[in-house]
């Protein structure tokens, strides 16, 4: 098991929207790094779930990767701000993963909690310049971050 960092705007969609719906497509991610590191996720591999572009930023649940490997229907759509007119049925460039929900935390772990307890080294968000929308996070991170998570 892999754990990762998913990034999303809460008013586009957050961590309750995910628990309201209890699983969906992590589509519309347009970076090739990103990109690759969807396509290496497997079911069952975990993700914090982190709102961006907020007051407090920060990690505010996890999910599981419930199917992986998934084309991106959304870069087909020509009314989807996702669209690739480059890309094809036949050689999909973007692919995408279902999440499912696991659990909310009763308090988020923001930015700046993140900041004290982690290097950038250790945790890339942190990285200066990381734009990232999804990124891995080594298992003994993970594992410290869920401490900092659990009253």
């Amino acid at each position: 098991m892999a754990y990762w960092l998913l990034k999303s705007e809460p008013q586009t969609f957050s961590i309750h929207d995910l628990e309201r719906d209890q699983t969906t497509l992590w589509d519309g991610v347009r970076n090739y790094q990103a990109r690759n590191y969807l396509r290496s996720m497997h079911p069952g591999d975990r993700a914090f779930f982190y709102h961006s572009s907020t007051a407090v930023p920060g990690i505010v649940g996890l999910c599981r990767i419930h199917r992986a490997h998934l084309v991106d229907p959304s870069q087909f759509d020509p009314h989807s701000p996702y669209f690739d007119p480059h890309s094809s049925l036949e050689q999909p460039r973007w692919w995408t993963v279902e999440v499912q929900f696991e659990r909310a935390f009763a308090q988020p772990l923001p930015l700046e909690t993140l900041r004290q307890q982690f290097t950038s080294e250790e945790l890339a968000l942190l990285r200066r310049g990381n734009r990232l929308s999804v990124m891995p996070v080594e298992e003994a991170v993970a594992k410290r971050i869920l401490k900092l998570a659990t009253p």
